[in-house]
């Protein structure tokens, strides 16, 4: 099969599309032809270095859609032909609250990723995925979908008629975190650095959008939202922003954060965060049930994630510039069949 293999991080170059392997289903395992995957901050940083526990060669992508083509021992013979999306988020346990850190791992490393013609996952992995879903948009949506709908309703414990504030609209997870919100009767604002974005979203449904490079940009957003500020604020930034949601929040609001692209927050200021009886949580990825809950979400409304570009396998490169430009709304995808 041809796939995408890093045997070495560093840049772009190192993203090369060759003849590997097919790789061959166990017990209990099945293979999926895919048909799309998509890219991942994760991809990024695991390819530059930046990343626990590389280990090399591997072909990266946590997110595809396909059909099972090979059943291994023990898996019923009738998934031959049907068409599934794959669940990333591997082995999390018997716990809903939390992974079990001894299994827990997200697809695309140590295991071999979705950049590939073929891919050999656990039969457990598999959600029927519907027909009438356009390959570049079921690709786009597990592992932001999943992070976006654990972090909302799970962690946010989120209900219909409240605020959200979403910070770096633009991103995958944010994008699906403003659908998701909207769709279930919240009152949506986001920020970004680009004025392009938060008009994007604005059309997707939030109600304003505030510029963070402002100096008193809390300010705004505050006086946007009225009030006390936002019942719920996600965040995939971290560093002073986490103090800066702290500050916007209503008292007895939460602030919910899956990622750390700025780095840590070296002047947390405390006794806001008591004085106000904020919630600060974290979230990553999701257990199987919220998977299954995040797709019948998104079929059930009609909903489908926003697809930036798409690139053909062999142009995984570029599409991982693209992804370090940070101009994209939206998932980037990459076409592997058709």
């Amino acid at each position: 099969m041809k796939a995408i293999v890093l045997s070495a991080v560093g840049g772009t170059d190192q993203l090369v599309h060759q003849d590997f392997a097919d790789p061959a289903p166990g017990p209990g395992q099945v293979r999926v032809e895919l048909e799309a995957a998509a890219l991942n901050h994760r991809d990024v940083w695991i390819r530059r270095g930046l990343y626990a526990g590389i280990t090399l060669p591997v072909i990266l992508g946590s997110d595809g859609v396909g059909t099972v083509d090979q059943v291994g021992e023990g898996v019923d013979v009738s998934l031959i032909g049907q068409r599934f999306w794959i669940n990333p988020s591997l082995a999390w346990g018997d716990r809903k609250d939390v992974p079990d850190y001894k299994t827990w791992r997200i697809l695309g490393l140590p295991d071999q990723g979705t950049y590939a013609e073929k891919i050999v996952v656990d039969s457990a992995q598999l959600e029927p995925c519907p027909s009438d879903w356009k390959a570049e948009d079921a690709a786009a949506l597990p592992l932001a979908g999943l992070t976006a709908y654990r972090a909302l309703f799970t962690r946010g414990q989120f209900e219909a008629g409240q605020s959200v504030f979403i910070t770096g609209i633009g991103g995958g997870v944010s994008q699906m975190a403003l659908q998701m919100a909207v769709a279930a009767g919240g009152k949506v604002y986001v920020s970004s650095s680009s004025d392009t974005k938060l008009e994007n979203a604005r059309r997707a449904g939030a109600l304003g959008g505030v510029n963070y490079r402002q100096a008193d940009w809390v300010k705004t957003a505050r006086e946007m939202i009225g009030g006390e500020g936002p019942d719920i604020a996600i965040d995939s930034a971290g560093g002073k922003t986490i103090d800066d949601l702290i500050d916007l929040v209503r008292p007895g609001g939460s602030v919910v954060n899956y990622g750390q692209t700025t780095g840590t927050c070296p002047n947390l200021e405390v006794r806001r965060l008591f004085w106000k009886q904020v919630n600060l949580l974290g979230t990553t990825m999701g257990n199987r049930s919220e998977f299954r809950a995040m797709l019948k979400f998104y079929i059930e409304r009609g909903l489908r994630p926003q697809v930036y570009r798409v690139f053909d396998l062999s142009e995984a490169g570029s599409a991982h510039d693209l992804m370090e430009s940070g101009e994209q709304a939206g998932k980037i995808v990459l076409k592997i069949k058709g």
